[in-house]
């Protein structure tokens, strides 16, 4: 016998106390299908739309100097670039994700000010 601690199955085969609260929280689990691993619709979008700023430079770039291998260079270096700082790694956080909250962090309160208190005043 089984005391209702151990996490056994009590005496008239229901589960115990302990049972009923214990939290399974699986690892590994994504909320939504992704295209390849860490790459799903929302990291597209934003993919997108970082090729499209580097369609844009490569554009000017192609303007100012009109040589087509710095442009063509500059495309692929927005689409790759654009495609690696999207993908999450295993902790969930992208290259733009974490820049984001890098940047919430700055703006956010950094200073709490206060007045200590005699604790003892009634």
């Amino acid at each position: 016998m089984g005391d209702a601690g151990s996490g056994i199955r009590n005496r008239k085969g229901g589960i115990t106390e302990e049972q009923k609260w214990e939290l399974y929280i699986p690892s590994g689990v994504k909320a939504e299908n992704e295209l390849f691993n860490g790459f799903g619709r929302r990291e597209l979008w934003q993919s997108i739309a970082g090729s499209l700023f580097g369609g844009t430079v490569a554009a000017v770039i192609w303007l100012c100097s009109g040589n087509v291998v710095f442009t063509v260079v500059a495309v692929l270096t927005g689409i790759f670039g654009s495609v690696m700082m999207c993908t999450k790694d295993q902790n969930n956080q992208s290259v733009v994700d974490q820049v984001g909250n890098m940047l919430r962090f700055a703006r956010s309160q950094q200073i709490y000010p206060y007045r200590a208190l005699d604790e003892w005043d009634a």
